[in-house]
């Protein structure tokens, strides 16, 4: 009886010896992996700010003529003084309009919630475009905001428009978590509307606020499109990145002042990640939706506010989209569709938009791939914490660094001589690795999320039965975890098709991507054909967004109709 017992545990032992070990080599696998796309490039980015151009080292040498010479450290200031304005006008206004969509009763509010995501599928140099057209020097209202575009007031005007949608949905989220029974109680008892909104709606959104406030001064502090088209002469730290490297090619004080451009990002994410960990549940199992109820007065000022918003939003799209079909700003504004015949302006032609396609595409397979299979291998690998941590805190540096640093280490790690990976530079490998790298820390989020409301107990099955681990994860993990694995492929797809600062310093001629060949396209003073490249590019991203949403309706409800019993 002990035998026939005891046999088949030690086979179950050794059967989870062996998927421990798969799993484990997986997981230094994927470390390497992650610290070769990410680590490394860092790296080689700060060492280079400590040497010359001949990559002799010469200490702080570089910092000190960093600090020390105004007009570079003034590019600091400036981008401070933006972002911190853009963050103040950008969160009361997100916050009126996610309240509105959760706490109001709109009219068509599905139609609001969607005009507010359009500046995600856009480049962030459309909005400055569009402002060059409204405002600038043979704008359609020159004149009328009282002074020149080109500076702050159009960058800050343009940053509100780009970063508008990443605090409303930041906000959605936090404003749709309440308990009815909160308010209710607030009612019995007699509170204001005033005092309900401080002592119960304002503390339940404090962590969307504070994040939503640091997702915004990150985006703005780091963001290239916007001052390149629309600065002027009012220098930022993304540009001044980019003329240090391309312009005057002295990549020592390039890595320096990307540095410089870390710091304020790294602070944000470190603040935000604590601020995370203070947060608590707010929704339990006993809460209760909250549902508003129609109230005139109060939907009457919040549908006019959401129009007013959804109207600038679409003023901006659509002066954008007038200005890519006018023959000749502003002598001959007869309709033409030759500002899309991208060879006139651009030797490299619609190519650069299938180059992109490309690119995004690939993105989007190797990504979410590398991503998913990471996040599971890094939650469900047991013990080996080192290794974990590693991999943890690798997945989660991303964020923490703005693109056009991340290009920049690239180029001093891969472009190196000695690199034996040097023959990945200027190829679209290149593009598919940054991009992946750029935006890891969100897919893997998301699949760590998606994976850690899976039972463990599917793994304890499989294990009694025998079954490999990689069968369970092909036959169960990834088919429950398929709407997560989607959203990630098209964030990476949307994201890749729209990013300038992450691929700046990266493309060769036959690589160039539609959103550089935009910027280019512009530098040469044909803004229209720039704004109808960038047009396509909101075209598809917006469209590849739309048949998802149509897969998470149709395609996924049948394959996944055991989420509905």
């Amino acid at each position: 009886m002990s035998l026939t017992t005891s046999a088949p545990k030690i086979g179950l032992r050794l059967n989870l010896s062996r998927d421990d070990l798969l799993m484990r080599g997986g997981l230094v696998a994927l470390a390497g992996v992650l610290l070769l796309i990410v680590g490394l490039p860092l790296w080689a980015l700060l060492a280079k700010g400590f040497q010359d151009g001949d990559g002799r080292y010469v200490g702080l040498a570089n910092y000190v003529s960093y600090f020390s010479t105004p007009a570079l450290f003034n590019s600091a200031l400036n981008s401070l003084h933006v972002a911190a304005v853009c963050t103040a006008i950008v969160v009361p206004v997100a916050f009126l309009y996610a309240y509105a969509l959760t706490r109001a009763a709109l009219p068509a509010k599905w139609l609001f919630q969607g005009i507010s995501l359009i500046p995600i599928f856009a480049p962030s140099l459309l909005p400055g475009l569009a402002l060059v057209y409204l405002f600038g020097n043979q704008g359609f209202f020159k004149g009328l905001i009282g002074g020149s575009i080109y500076g702050f007031d159009g960058i800050v005007i343009a940053q509100v428009f780009y970063c508008l949608p990443h605090a409303i949905m930041i906000l959605v989220t936090a404003l749709a978590t309440a308990d009815a029974r909160l308010y209710e109680a607030a009612d019995a008892l007699g509170a204001s509307k005033l005092r309900v909104f401080f002592t119960v709606t304002l503390p339940g959104a404090k962590y969307g606020l504070i994040s939503a406030a640091l997702v915004v001064f990150t985006l703005v502090i780091t963001d290239f499109g916007i001052a390149k088209v629309i600065g002027g002469n009012f220098n930022v730290l993304a540009t001044d990145v980019y003329k240090q490297v391309i312009g005057q090619q002295n990549f020592s004080m390039g890595a320096v002042v990307g540095m410089v451009l870390l710091a304020p990002a790294a602070l944000a994410f470190v603040v935000d990640h604590l601020v995370q960990r203070k947060q608590v549940a707010l929704l339990t199992a006993r809460a209760v939706p909250l549902v508003p109820k129609p109230k005139f007065g109060r939907d009457l000022f919040f549908t006019a506010f959401c129009t007013l918003v959804s109207a600038g939003i679409l003023a901006i799209l659509g002066m954008a989209a007038w200005g890519s079909l006018i023959k000749y700003w502003p002598y001959n504004l007869s309709l033409t569709l030759a500002n899309y015949e991208f060879a006139n302006f651009d030797s490299n032609g619609w190519e650069s938009y299938f180059n992109s396609l490309r690119m995004a595409a690939g993105a989007a397979i190797a990504g979410t791939a590398l991503m998913f299979v990471g996040a599971w291998l890094n939650e469900k690998t047991k013990g080996f914490g080192v290794v974990r941590s590693a991999v943890q805190l690798l997945a989660f540096l991303p964020m923490a660094v703005p693109g056009i640093v991340l290009g920049l280490g690239y180029i001093f790690f891969f472009n190196a001589p000695n690199n034996p990976l040097n023959f990945l530079y200027a190829t679209m490998a290149i593009l598919v690795i940054n991009t992946v790298a750029h935006f890891y820390t969100v897919g893997h989020l998301t699949a760590t999320t998606a994976l850690k409301q899976i039972d463990p107990e599917f793994e304890s099955v499989s294990a009694s039965l025998k079954v490999p681990i990689w069968k369970t994860f092909g036959r169960v993990t990834a088919p429950i975890c398929l709407p997560a694995i989607l959203d990630i492929a098209i964030y990476l797809f949307v994201n890749a098709m729209t990013t300038v600062s992450s691929v700046i310093f990266l493309y060769a001629p036959d690589t160039k991507l539609a959103s550089v060949a935009a910027v280019n396209i512009e530098e040469t003073g044909a803004t229209a054909a720039a704004a109808a490249l960038c047009l396509v590019i909101v075209a598809t991203s917006a469209s590849v967004k739309a048949l998802h949403l149509l897969a998470d309706r149709f395609l996924l409800g049948r394959l996944q109709a055991w989420r509905r019993r």
